[in-house]
């Protein structure tokens, strides 16, 4: 749909295709999207009620744990049920502001999720490499103050963005080629030029994701280095255990961070459908599979879990 010359300088409405190319079975498609919207739901909330209700679980570690459920919760809210909409009833039609709330809602809350893995990655840092001043280091004030800091972080660098897009001239079309309303599909659609947001943009990305998962690479060397210095296969083999799930949780989220990155600004000759299932991908999946990973292989939690559904069965 495009729209007129004399229209004003943005349109009261958005159109969401969804998934471009694949409206055909768009039902089908929504089918696993609401299975994995479900299985987020149901996977952080009983970790949130868990490490709330048992004391033994209040420590630096499940704190971070939870505000990163918080932000997931967050996250696939925000996107999920506008993506239902779509697929199951052609609900296309965003308003703009809304769309531009989603777009500061989803890029602050990827940025805080970032952030939060980053304090669960320097919460394994000093438990393993200083063990004797964790408690000393990661005390309850200085856990609340990261996580403020975290928030801070997403908030600010972020809040630029709606203004910059409603600051931009809309005169091709109406028509996001995509499921939610994202930065860089809007950034497309606008007829003027678009350089320094799109700078913006990249350093934002680069202040938060890109540098978050450097720090987290840079604690992770630390951590082998130490762990293979300890005295015992036994020792090191736990050691690396404890470790493994938090592997998995940072393989997970930026992993298709990077691809949706690259996509992008690069892949310019890649089929259109392909972008929008990996931007789909990171921020539905991660808020699904973060507790997956922590209920498995964290005793601990899947100890109380089960003892709250035998307690629940009798």
């Amino acid at each position: 749909m495009s729209l007129p010359n004399n229209t004003n300088i943005h349109p009261s409405t958005f159109l969401l295709l969804g998934i471009p190319g694949m409206e055909a079975i768009h039902t089908w498609i929504s089918m696993p999207f609401c299975l994995i919207y479900l299985s987020a739901l149901l996977g952080n909330c009983p970790i949130l009620f868990i490490i709330r209700t048992d004391s033994n679980l209040h420590e630096p570690m499940y704190f971070f744990l939870c505000m990163l459920s918080v932000a997931d919760l967050i996250l696939s809210t925000t996107a999920m049920p506008k993506i239902l909409s779509i697929f199951w009833f052609h609900d296309r039609e965003i308003y703009f502001e809304a769309c531009l709330v989603q777009v500061f809602l989803i890029h602050s809350l990827c940025s805080m999720a970032s952030g939060f893995i980053l304090a669960m990655a320097f919460d394994r840092y000093v438990a393993i490499c200083n063990p004797l001043r964790h408690s000393i280091i990661l005390s309850h004030r200085v856990i609340q103050n990261l996580g403020l800091a975290i928030i801070f972080r997403g908030v600010v660098l972020f809040s630029p963005q709606p203004f910059m897009l409603r600051w931009l001239p809309y005169c091709r079309t109406n028509v996001i080629p995509h499921t939610y309303c994202e930065f860089m599909a809007l950034i497309k659609l606008a007829c003027a030029e678009t350089r320094i947001c799109r700078t913006y943009s990249l350093t934002a990305a680069f202040l938060t994701g890109g540098l978050d998962f450097l720090l987290i690479l840079c604690s992770c060397v630390v951590i082998l280095y130490t762990v293979f210095h300890l005295p015992s296969k036994a020792a090191q083999l736990k050691t690396l255990g404890t470790c493994g799930s938090h592997v998995c949780v940072i393989l997970v989220a930026y992993t298709p961070a990077f691809f949706s990155f690259l996509t992008h600004r690069f892949g310019h000759h890649v089929a259109p459908h392909i972008p929008i299932f990996v931007a789909n991908i990171y921020i539905l999946v991660p808020p699904m599979v973060n507790p997956m990973i922590y209920g498995i292989r964290t005793k601990r939690i899947r100890e109380q879990f089960l003892q709250v559904l035998t307690s629940h069965k009798f």
